[in-house]
C-alpha cells in the first residue's frame, strides 16, 4: 500500500512539473523588453515595478500574470487587442418589383470594413451577417463547344435567348445574357493544317467554318432577340482529337471582363460540351511549352495566343474564376458526367447538369443549377499575413452550427434568409510590415467582400514614455523604459554597464565567485559584467537569488510532499514557518486543538500531543486522539452489522450501508488461516459472529495508524442441513415394507382361519348318524316299466 501511494505521488509530481514546463512559455522566451514579452503569448505580462531580487535578470520581469502578482508586482503591462467597425451598411431588404437599385447599392454582407488591433496569441472575434437579396441582378454567359458533334445542339441554342430571358424573369428583373464559342488550338495535332481543311474542316459536302480556339460572339446584353440573331448565324467547325480546348475559352471569359461586359452582380458561365478537355501539359503535343499567363488576349473578340500559350491548369482556372466571382455550370452529356463531376469537386461554386443529346433541356438545366449554386454561401479569405490564422463558425438556417472547414459555409439558403458567421483571427508574433496589413473575406460567387485592416500590437504603452540615454542606464548607455534599461547597441548588463567585448574577462569573473571559490555564480547563473544573473527555472514559482545565486526557494525540507509542509515559505534554502508551526519543514504544529478527544481531554488522557498529533502512551488505545481501542470488549458487536452489509450484503444496515459503514477498509480473505495475527505495533481483535441464518462469519478489526482495517473471511460457515433424498427414500421404503408385512400377516391369518373351518367341517361330516333308507320322504329316482308283450325271450 505504501509503495503504491508513493508511486502515485511521484507520478503526480512529474505530471504537474511537465504541465508547468509546457505552459511556461513566458519564462522560456528570455524577453529583455516589454515589447518582446507581449509577443510571446496572451498569458504573458511585463512588470514595470522595481521588484527584482538580487541576482534576478531583467527577463524575470516577463512572466505569467498570476505568477507576477504572487511575486508582489502591482504594475503589469498587459495590452489587449481591440476592433473597430469602419463601414457598416445594413443588408438590403428589397422585394421584387420594388424600386430598381443599382448593383453597387445592394448589400448582402455586413459589416463591410473593420480594423483590428491584434495582440499575439489573443484571438479577435468578428461577426459577419449574410442575407440573400431578392431580385438580385444576374449576368449569364453561354460558352458552347462548336465542334462537329454539337451540330444538333446549336439548332436548339439558337432560340435560347428569348426563352431563357422569359424563364429567368421569374427570378430577377435584371438579367443579361452573352454567348461565346470554342473549338481547339489551331495547330497540329489538334486540327488538320492543310489549306483545304483550314477552310472547311468537315468531310463530304458539309459546310463548316474555319477552326478557331475561342470567339466572344456576343457581349452580355439584355436583348434576347439579339442573342437569337447572332447565335443563329453561327456555324459548326471541326477538329481531329476528342478532347476540346474549352479551358482556353474559360480562362479568357474569366479575365476579359471588359470584352465580356461583366458587372458586379451574380456572374454565371454555362459551359456546354459533349467531350472532355485538354489541360496544362497537353500543349506539348503541339510544341507549345509556355505556361498560360492568365491574361486577356482577345483581338476583335478572338483569342489570338492559343498557338503560343499552353492550356491553363485546373488550379489556375480555380484562382481566376474565384478572383472574378464567376460561378460555373457544366452542361455536359451523360457520357462525360463522371469526368466533370470530379472537376466540379475541384472548382468551388460550380455545378454539373446532364445535357440531353440535342441540348433541348438546357433552360431547365440552367435554372436548376442556378438555384443550387445560389442556395449555398461559402466564405473564402485572401492570403493571410505570416503568423496570422483564421477560423470560422457558421450559424445557418434552423439553428444548424458548423465548425472547422464546414464553418465556412451554409446550405439550403432561400431568398431573404439571413445567416451569420463567427470568425476568429489570431496573430502569433508581430508583423514586420510598418503599414497595417489587410485581408479580404468574401462569399464565393458574389462580388461583395469584407475588408479587414490588421494592426499588430508590437510594443507596450509604457514604451512611449521611455527615456533615451537615461542616467539610470549607466551614464546614458540605454533607454529606460517599462521599469528596465533597454541597452544601446554594444552594451549589456542590467544597467547597460558593460561593453560586449568585456563581458567575460577574468577580473570581472572574480566578482562572481563566492568566498574566492571556483564556481561562478554557484553554477546557478552567468556572470555578466561582474554581476551574477541567476538562471531561470521552468517552474515560475521556483527562483534562484542572492549575490552569487547561492539561494533558492525550492530546496527546503519537505513534509507530506509539500515544500515547508505547506505551512511556510522557503528563503535561501531555509523554511520560514507560519505562526503556530515549527520544525525544519514547518511540519510541527503548536496548535493542540487537533489533539482534543471527544471528552475535551488532550489525547483522551492516554497520550501526549506532539506537533499536533497524539502519541498514545497506553498500548491498547490508538487513533488521532487515542480513543480507539481495537481489543476492548464490545468491538466485535459494534462493527458486526457493518461487516455483514459490506462483505455479504446482509444484516441490519444493508439499506444504509454506503452511508453508515464506509469508515473502514474491507479486505476479504479466503479462509480463517489467512486472517492477520496480532502484532505489537498494531493490536487487532479476532471476531466470530452469527447472522440471522445461524451462519458464522469471522473477521478481524484493527487500526493501522489512522486507517481502520477489517479482514473478513469471504465465505460464511453455515450448519449442514438434512439430506432430503435419503429421508424421503427411507420413508417410502418403510411404508412399502410395513404394507407388505401387513399383507403377509393378513394372508397368514386367513390361511389359519380357512384351515380351522375346513377341519371343523370334516369333523361334523364324520359325526353324521342318518342314511337314505331311514328317510320317510325319500323316493327312488329309478322307475321300472314292464312290457306286456315281453315273454322272457
Amino acid at each position: 500500500m505504501d509503495l503504491k501511494l508513493l508511486f502515485i505521488t511521484l507520478l503526480g509530481i512529474i505530471c504537474c512539473s511537465s504541465a508547468q514546463q509546457e505552459g511556461n512559455e513566458c519564462i522560456k522566451a528570455n524577453a529583455l523588453s516589454c515589447g518582446e514579452c507581449i509577443q510571446v503569448g496572451a498569458k504573458c505580462g511585463w512588470c514595470t515595478d522595481t521588484f527584482l531580487k538580487q541576482g534576478e535578470p531583467t527577463s524575470a520581469r516577463c512572466d505569467e500574470l498570476e505568477s507576477l502578482r504572487k511575486r508582489g508586482c502591482d504594475k503589469i503591462e498587459n495590452p489587449h487587442g481591440s476592433q473597430r467597425i469602419l463601414k457598416n451598411k445594413a443588408v438590403t431588404n428589397r422585394k421584387k418589383g420594388a424600386e430598381k437599385l443599382r448593383p453597387e447599392d445592394i448589400t448582402q454582407i455586413q459589416p463591410q470594413k473593420l480594423s483590428l488591433n491584434l495582440r499575439s496569441g489573443e484571438p479577435q472575434n468578428i461577426k459577419l451577417k449574410f442575407k440573400r437579396a431578392e431580385d438580385y441582378p444576374i449576368d449569364l454567359y453561354y460558352l458552347m463547344d462548336l465542334s462537329y458533334s454539337m451540330k444538333d445542339d446549336l439548332e436548339n441554342v439558337k432560340n435560347l435567348g428569348t426563352s431563357l430571358m422569359k424563364e429567368m424573369s421569374k427570378i430577377t428583373s435584371d438579367f443579361r445574357i452573352g454567348f461565346g464559342s470554342f473549338v481547339e488550338k489551331t495547330v497540329m495535332p489538334y486540327i488538320s493544317t492543310t489549306p483545304a481543311k483550314l477552310l472547311n474542316p468537315c468531310t463530304g459536302d458539309q459546310n463548316c467554318t474555319s477552326p478557331f480556339s475561342y470567339k466572344n460572339v456576343l457581349k452580355l446584353t439584355s436583348n434576347g432577340e439579339q442573342f437569337n440573331s447572332l447565335v443563329g448565324k453561327q456555324q459548326i467547325s471541326g477538329n481531329l482529337d476528342s478532347p476540346e480546348g474549352g479551358f482556353d475559352a474559360i480562362m479568357q471569359v474569366a479575365v476579359c471582363g471588359e470584352h465580356i461586359g461583366w458587372r458586379n452582380v451574380t456572374r454565371l458561365m454555362v459551359f456546354s460540351t459533349d467531350a472532355g478537355f485538354h489541360f496544362a501539359g497537353d500543349g506539348k503535343l503541339g510544341g507549345i511549352v509556355l505556361p498560360n499567363d492568365g491574361k486577356c488576349h482577345l483581338e476583335n473578340n478572338v483569342y489570338t495566343m492559343s498557338h503560343y500559350y499552353d492550356y491553363p491548369s485546373i488550379a489556375h482556372l480555380v484562382q481566376k474564376l474565384s478572383e472574378n466571382n464567376i460561378q460555373t455550370i457544366f452542361a455536359v452529356t451523360e457520357e462525360f458526367q463522371p469526368v466533370y463531376k470530379e472537376l466540379k469537386n475541384l472548382i468551388p461554386k460550380s455545378a454539373v447538369g446532364t445535357l440531353s443529346a440535342n441540348s433541348s433541356n438546357v433552360i431547365n438545366l440552367i435554372v436548376d443549377a442556378y438555384n443550387s449554386l445560389s442556395s449555398e454561401v461559402i466564405l473564402e479569405n485572401s492570403k493571410l499575413p505570416e503568423g496570422v490564422t483564421i477560423t470560422y463558425q457558421s450559424r445557418c438556417k434552423n439553428g444548424v452550427v458548423n465548425e472547422g472547414e464546414n464553418g465556412r459555409k451554409c446550405s439550403n439558403i432561400s431568398i431573404g434568409d439571413e445567416v451569420s458567421f463567427n470568425i476568429n483571427i489570431t496573430a502569433q508574433g508581430c508583423s514586420k510590415q510598418v503599414k497595417p496589413e489587410s485581408i479580404k473575406i468574401k462569399p464565393l460567387g458574389f462580388t461583395e467582400e469584407v475588408e479587414i485592416l490588421l494592426n499588430f500590437i508590437c510594443e507596450c504603452e509604457c514604451h512611449k514614455h521611455g527615456i533615451k540615454n537615461s542616467d539610470m542606464c549607466h551614464n546614458g548607455n540605454g533607454t529606460f523604459e517599462c521599469g528596465a534599461c533597454r541597452c544601446n547597441k554594444g552594451r549589456v548588463g542590467r544597467q547597460c554597464e558593460c561593453r560586449k567585448d568585456e563581458v567575460s574577462t577574468e577580473d570581472l569573473d572574480k566578482n562572481c565567485r563566492k568566498d574566492n571559490g571556483t564556481d561562478i555564480c554557484s553554477n546557478n547563473g552567468e556572470c555578466v559584467c561582474g554581476t551574477c544573473e541567476c538562471k531561470k527555472r521552468d517552474n515560475p514559482e521556483e527562483r534562484y537569488s542572492g549575490k552569487f545565486c547561492e539561494c533558492d526557494n525550492f530546496n527546503c525540507d519537505r513534509s507530506n510532499n509539500k515544500l515547508c509542509g505547506g505551512h511556510g515559505r522557503c528563503e535561501c534554502r531555509v523554511c520560514i514557518c507560519d505562526a503556530n508551526y515549527t520544525g525544519s519543514a514547518c511540519d510541527c504544529s503548536l496548535d493542540a486543538s487537533t489533539c482534543l478527544a471527544s471528552n475535551k481531554q488532550i489525547c483522551n488522557g492516554r497520550g501526549i500531543c506532539e506537533c499536533g498529533t497524539c502519541r498514545c502512551t497506553d498500548p491498547k488505545f490508538q487513533g488521532p486522539t487515542c480513543e480507539i481501542c481495537p481489543t476492548c470488549p464490545g468491538v466485535c458487536t459494534e462493527h458486526k452489522s457493518c461487516v455483514q452489509c459490506r462483505a455479504f450484503g446482509t444484516g441490519e444496515k444493508k439499506d444504509t450501508c454506503e452511508r453508515d459503514c464506509s469508515y473502514f477498509n474491507l479486505i476479504k480473505v479466503k479462509d480463517r488461516d489467512k486472517l492477520p495475527q496480532p502484532v505489537q505495533a498494531f493490536p487487532l481483535m479476532h471476531c466470530k459472529e452469527r447472522d440471522a441464518n445461524d451462519c458464522w462469519f469471522y473477521y478481524t478489526y484493527a487500526v493501522n495508524n489512522t486507517e481502520k482495517e477489517v479482514h473478513v473471511v469471504e465465505a460464511l460457515e453455515c450448519p449442514a442441513g438434512p439430506d432430503i433424498i435419503p429421508i424421503v427414500a427411507g420413508v417410502v421404503t418403510g411404508i412399502v415394507l410395513i404394507g407388505l408385512a401387513l399383507l403377509l400377516i393378513w394372508k397368514l391369518l386367513m390361511i389359519i382361519h380357512d384351515r380351522r373351518e375346513f377341519a371343523k367341517f370334516e369333523k361334523e361330516k364324520m359325526n353324521a348318524k342318518w342314511d337314505t333308507g331311514e328317510n320317510p320322504i325319500y323316493k327312488s329316482a329309478v322307475t321300472t316299466v314292464i312290457n306286456p308283450k315281453y315273454e322272457g325271450k
